[in-house]
């Protein structure tokens, strides 16, 4: 698709958009420290206050909604030394799939046991996270007392686990997931700050979701200093779950996984970044940073295509790109809509746990991908097509 613009400052590559999503995305642009513009990604959709899959770049000011609630959500993605052909010879694909459920919690409520926490690696990343808290001046407990067994933890929605092969036969471990409990606590609360902030100033906004905090304002540094750390969170997380895979994995395949290329990238962070002459936040909420070759993750849905990328660097997108499919179709909705029998369709041939609790994460609620992809052409370049051999998800 040919990128259209929706207003002054708004920028669009979805050819799919729907109404409420584009009326949301406008609101959002005409907040008055959007500088230069807003670029709307091709898996934009609906969502809590800014559109997800949104790229917002603001002068001294930050919308915590705009980041998201589950600070630091990301992929990560290991090249191993495998074929798909050597992965289904090993045995069983359910033993796999049954071994990985095992050593990584799953669901909303899944976190580690005690003893978990005080393995050597663990400990070590748990030690990290409780420096660069104390550094950051403040305290992971004060939100709540059980962050330490959330790492490694995978969550549940569109957060998953797959062993996927790509158009060689090659295999990736591959994951997604972000901050957790702990990280959406910490969102939720400056999202409450910055409500409370408006209120104070007689600030009236077009949605409260848009409520921001102020540059060189305590509340505004209490938040990035949080935020930053939760995506350090996120980040330890999914390489908590990768080592636990690649575990998972070698005990399967019978030898050492081979880490041949590790990717590890956010799509829900803000950062300071140069765009058009201008020093800007730019949070991406739903999209991943896409400079000139860097190397980033776009997953389909549960079932589909997923995407390893290298960046474009298009400026208009602020050097950005899409995170994914993108909802169609609210899960309330998906679910009216399809079936166990569907999901169980467009299953065929990957393995994964039988369930109609993943009815809302069938294909068909999602944007088609190819149309995802064919739109972010000129956002980024594909360097790998992967497909799904198994597939691990929370309910």
């Amino acid at each position: 698709m040919t990128v259209e613009r929706l207003g002054p400052k708004l920028f669009n590559w979805a050819s799919i958009l729907e109404e409420k999503t584009r009326e949301q995305a406008v609101r959002t642009s005409q907040m008055p420290f959007i500088s230069p513009h807003l670029a709307l990604m091709p898996d934009a959709h609906l969502g809590k206050g800014a559109t997800v899959g949104s790229v917002i770049p603001t002068l001294r000011a930050i919308i915590p909604a705009a980041v998201g609630v589950d600070i630091g959500c990301g992929m990560i993605a290991v090249r191993t030394q495998w074929t798909e052909t050597d992965v289904r010879a090993a045995g069983p694909l359910a033993e796999l799939r049954v071994a990985i459920e095992r050593a990584i919690p799953l669901s909303a409520g899944g976190y580690n046991s005690e003893e978990r926490t005080t393995e050597s690696v663990v400990a070590e990343r748990l030690e990290v996270l409780a420096q660069k808290a104390a550094k950051a001046g403040f305290d992971p407990s004060s939100y709540t007392g059980n962050w330490t067994r959330q790492l490694g933890s995978l969550g549940s929605g569109n957060h998953f686990i797959e062993v996927t092969a790509d158009q060689s036969g090659t295999v990736w471990l591959f994951l997604h997931s972000g901050s957790r409990g702990i990280g959406n606590r910490i969102a939720q609360k400056h999202i409450k700050v910055a409500r409370a902030l408006m209120e104070k100033y007689y600030i009236t906004l077009p949605d409260l979701d848009l409520a921001y905090l102020v540059q060189d304002t305590a509340e505004f540094w209490s938040y990035i200093n949080e935020m930053r750390w939760a995506q350090d969170f996120a980040l330890a997380n999914r390489e908590e779950m990768m080592h636990r895979l690649m575990q998972c994995t070698a005990a399967f395949m019978g030898e050492p996984v081979q880490d041949l290329e590790r990717i590890n990238c956010h799509h829900n962070f803000t950062q300071p970044e140069h765009h058009f002459g201008k020093d800007v936040w730019v949070s991406r909420k739903g999209a991943i940073q896409a400079d000139a070759g860097r190397p980033g993750l776009i997953p389909g849905s549960m079932g589909t295509a997923s995407y390893v990328v290298t960046g474009k660097g298009n400026p208009l997108s602020l050097n950005s790109s899409p995170h994914g499919a993108g909802r169609e179709f609210s899960r309330t909705a998906a679910r009216k809509k399809f079936t166990v029998e569907d999901l169980r369709e467009a299953m065929k041939g990957i393995e994964y746990r039988d369930t109609d609790a993943f009815v809302d994460e069938i294909p068909g609620a999602y944007k088609p991908i190819d149309q995802v992809m064919a739109d972010a052409a000129d956002l980024v370049e594909v360097q790998h097509t992967l497909h799904q051999i198994l597939n691990v998800k929370g309910d």
